[in-house]
């Protein structure tokens, strides 16, 4: 029975697999290549702090853990999830001790550093400052925003890269030559709906080899192909986290591709959002905020499309509603551009912010009470239906002695291509009008 409790529990392929040296990493040649920052670190044998900002799965810790090798320190992990100013303070006092005893660096490793709050951050920072620690931080959300400016001027960041498909393949590759897929072999069409499903994520790709080869196993197969995967593996969505950068570099680039006019791109990440799990009614309200920011008055009807098509979602729901948003951002994307209503907006916000508080001209007073006619309130106003044109050339509408400010400038496209005409024959109406003061 002892026997029992002496063996080590076998090691998921992704952590047998993890590398132990650069020249094994795949991926992340920007950093890790000759001449590249990590590499020149470890040649040079000068550790530094630094931050590894990147997806899921494509190698932080374990170059944090090849780091704290090639230096020959002490590697103290911790988690953010799961430690707190107590377990820093240890690591701290560990840190203290072994430099006391033996003159060993360490290095701590803060996997998901972005979870630390700011009382976290800083009981290390003057360790950080002091040279006891070189702190290495791993974190997927962006450093910008979660991790203290004080830390963050004292570690340099590092972005790290989803996995290429080739990358990926090497992985396979690698996996088949260390003899854990032996008797396995995976045509092109398995190989692709691997990779493509492990999204650029190396861990998660080697989980699903390791399930493929224990189901081959039980099944006594030889061979994996599409059908053999569809029926032993439930593939999960993309990579996708609602709250966090992939979110909105998504949510950037579905907008930037609807205002370049350029519906395939529009679609394509519309489809990608609602792939990875994105709440269809939070595109539908980011379609209709589209619609009056990058098109106006250029088509009008684009307003009326994106709420029609939020409508239409809410009667249908899933799956069925999302073909309406699908037409919708076709729609957007085709349709005339104009930032004129949202230029002018923002100009007219900005100037009211800083301007004084100008009185309502007399002329445009309401006067409901006898009091207000004598004062003279509405007393000079033109009633504008009953001038030509329907319009009371010359007649002014902003304060007394508040120059026109200017602020729409309607673009020569669509729907304002006709507005720019108009406005221009009042501004000649209001010109001939001066002219005969």
């Amino acid at each position: 029975m002892d026997d029992l409790f002496q063996h080590e529990p076998r090691k998921p392929l992704a952590e047998a697999l993890r590398p132990g040296s650069l020249d094994e990493v795949v991926g992340q040649a920007h950093l890790i290549g000759p001449g590249k920052p990590l590499r020149l670190a470890v040649e040079s044998r000068t550790p530094h702090s630094m931050i590894l900002w990147g997806p899921p799965g494509v190698g932080k810790t374990t170059l944090a853990r090849i780091l704290a090798r090639s230096f020959d320190a002490e590697f103290i992990p911790l988690s953010a999830v799961f430690s707190g100013v107590k377990d820093i303070r240890e690591a701290v006092e560990r840190a203290q001790a072994l430099l006391a005893q033996s003159g060993r660096h360490t290095i701590l490793f803060v996997d998901e550093v972005h979870r630390f709050n700011k009382a976290q951050q800083d009981a290390f920072l003057p360790y950080v400052e002091s040279g006891l620690l070189t702190f290495i931080g791993a974190t997927t959300e962006n450093p910008s925003f979660e991790v203290n400016s004080a830390l963050l001027s004292r570690a340099q960041v590092y972005v790290l890269h989803s996995l290429s498909d080739e990358e990926m393949r090497q992985l396979i590759g690698r996996a088949r030559d260390s003899g854990t897929l032996a008797g396995l072999s995976f045509d092109a069409a398995a190989e692709s709906i691997l990779i493509g499903y492990a999204d650029g994520d190396a861990r998660r790709l080697l989980n699903l080899l390791e399930q493929v080869r224990t189901a081959a196993q039980v099944r006594g197969a030889t061979t994996v192909d599409a059908a053999f995967l569809e029926e032993v593996l439930t593939l999960n969505a993309r990579r996708f986290d609602k709250g966090g950068d992939a979110f909105y570099d998504q949510i950037s680039a579905l907008h930037k591709s609807v205002r370049g006019s350029h519906p395939d791109a529009a679609l394509y990440w519309l489809t990608r959002m609602l792939d990875g799990g994105a709440d269809p009614r939070y595109l539908a309200r980011r379609l209709i905020r589209m619609a009056w920011e990058d098109i106006g008055l250029a088509d009008p009807r684009a307003a009326e499309v994106a709420m029609n098509a939020a409508d239409t979602y809410e009667r249908l729901g899933s799956p069925e509603g999302e073909l309406a948003l699908g037409q919708a951002v076709i729609y957007l994307a085709v349709a005339a551009k104009s930032n004129a209503g949202y230029n002018a907006y923002n100009e007219a916000r900005a100037f009211v912010k800083k301007d004084r508080s100008r009185e309502v001209p007399v002329h445009l007073r309401n006067a409901p009470t006898r009091l207000m006619k004598e004062l003279g309130y509405g007393k000079a106003y033109r009633y504008a239906h009953d001038e030509p044109h329907a319009y009371a050339a010359g007649e002014t509408y902003l304060p007394d002695g508040m120059e026109e400010p200017g602020w729409y400038r309607p673009v020569p496209r669509g729907m304002e291509l006709k507005i720019s005409e108009k406005l221009a024959f009042l501004r000649q109406l209001d010109a001939q009008a001066k002219q005969q003061e």
